[in-house]
């Protein structure tokens, strides 16, 4: 039973569907992933067991009606993502890669042979994907890579390196954006090619229930058959950032409702000057303004949602989806921490492993200046970066 925020009655704008889908992946984090997560997230460790069961209960490639898709709704997609990152952000990128980043660009500009042998697996979780766009050098502006690939016969010759890459070292496939004669273009790189290795990054202090890695290619050997032939352009890997960026505007709602549920229960048992502290005034402020704002995000993400289904969408409302969404966490994920004291940087409680983890989230998939320069474009039709056409 969810007891969660839901102050306009957003819920009632669900369809039957978008409900049970709902209530399903609720169910699935609160019986499979919360009781796990905070040991997972402490060894530094992926709970790579959950993903079969991804697979299995439609989360994977939802939007998709084909190749053992689900044929879900954008919201349905949107729902999923927020309920996996109230169980943690680590779980949510798996899935926002694999959908968004993996099956979308294999999906949307794949050949029919790439996409029989790719995405049934994908799906249903007995394959692992990765996307190979960000390098040591290059992370907001990706028209500066320096990854290249010659074509030599019925081959390319691939060599360079990306960076922070989600699943690397676990991936079967990596997509991999890399500069060509012709422009940028796309390639499913298999984990078995030679030359091809996917080293992890360890030590990190932020989405340690997650793997992150490089991915090393040299003179790696790639068939022409494994180029992606409708992709070429920096174009094609923005369009797969805006599919990822809406579900992570999705994603930072579910963290932050974790967390305001979190501090709303410390805050009605916490006992300081023989009363609970949720009836100082200063708490009080701090709970409505968590409340108010979540409500706000929760309408944003919705009607975004209900465009992206319509068509209608654009990626300057996903770009405000992300930036504001993602900054609203992390404020409340603060103000959490905040309200239990010194409790709150315990992993016995939810609020210090959602925060670090959105300190990562609010600059990855596009840092909030981006995002907030992506708006001023839309607003004064300049453009304050420069972007490789």
């Amino acid at each position: 039973m969810r007891n969660y925020p839901d102050f306009l009655k957003i819920e009632d704008l669900l369809t039957e569907e978008e409900r049970l889908v709902y209530d399903t992946v609720h169910d699935f984090v609160s019986n499979e992933v919360k009781p796990i997560i905070a040991d997972y997230f402490e060894r530094g460790e992926f709970p790579i067991h959950l993903v079969k069961q991804l697979g299995e209960l439609g989360f994977l490639g939802s939007t998709l009606s084909e190749y053992g898709g689900a044929g879900l709704s954008n919201v349905a997609y949107g729902l999923i993502n927020q309920e996996l990152e109230r169980g943690d952000s680590g779980l949510r990128s798996f899935v926002s890669v694999q959908s968004s980043l993996v099956i979308y660009p294999i999906y949307e500009f794949g050949s029919e042979e790439q996409k029989k042998k790719y995405l049934p697996g994908l799906i249903d979780g007995n394959l692992i994907g990765c996307f190979g766009l960000t390098e040591p050098d290059f992370g907001s502006n990706p028209g500066g890579m320096k990854t290249y690939a010659v074509k030599k016969g019925d081959k390319w010759i691939l060599n360079g390196t990306k960076m922070w890459i989600t699943n690397a070292s676990i991936a079967d496939i990596a997509v991999v954006w890399a500069k060509t004669e012709e422009g940028i273009q796309g390639f499913i790189v298999e984990k078995d090619m030679p030359g091809f290795s996917a080293p992890e990054i360890k030590h990190k202090l932020s989405l340690r229930a997650s793997v992150t890695g490089e991915l090393i290619f040299e003179d790696v050997e790639v068939p022409e058959g494994n180029r992606l032939p409708l992709a070429k352009g920096l174009k094609y890997p923005l369009m797969c950032l805006t599919q990822a960026r809406y579900g992570i505007g999705w994603g930072a709602l579910g963290a932050a409702i974790d967390c305001y549920l979190t501090a709303v229960d410390y805050a009605k048992t916490r006992i300081q000057f023989d009363v609970p502290i949720a009836r100082f005034q200063l708490v009080q402020k701090k709970l409505a303004d968590m409340l108010t704002e979540i409500t706000k995000a929760q309408l944003l993400a919705l009607q975004v949602g209900r465009l992206k289904d319509s068509g209608k969408y654009s990626h300057y409302m996903i770009s405000m989806l992300k930036m504001n969404n993602v900054r609203m966490a992390l404020d409340i994920a603060r103000t959490a921490r905040d309200i239990l004291g010194a409790n709150g940087i315990s992993l016995e409680y939810p609020v210090i492993r959602h925060m670090v983890n959105l300190e990562s989230v609010k600059t990855y998939e596009g840092t909030e200046d981006i995002h907030t320069l992506i708006l001023g474009q839309y607003i004064t039709g300049f453009q304050a970066f420069s972007l490789l056409k």
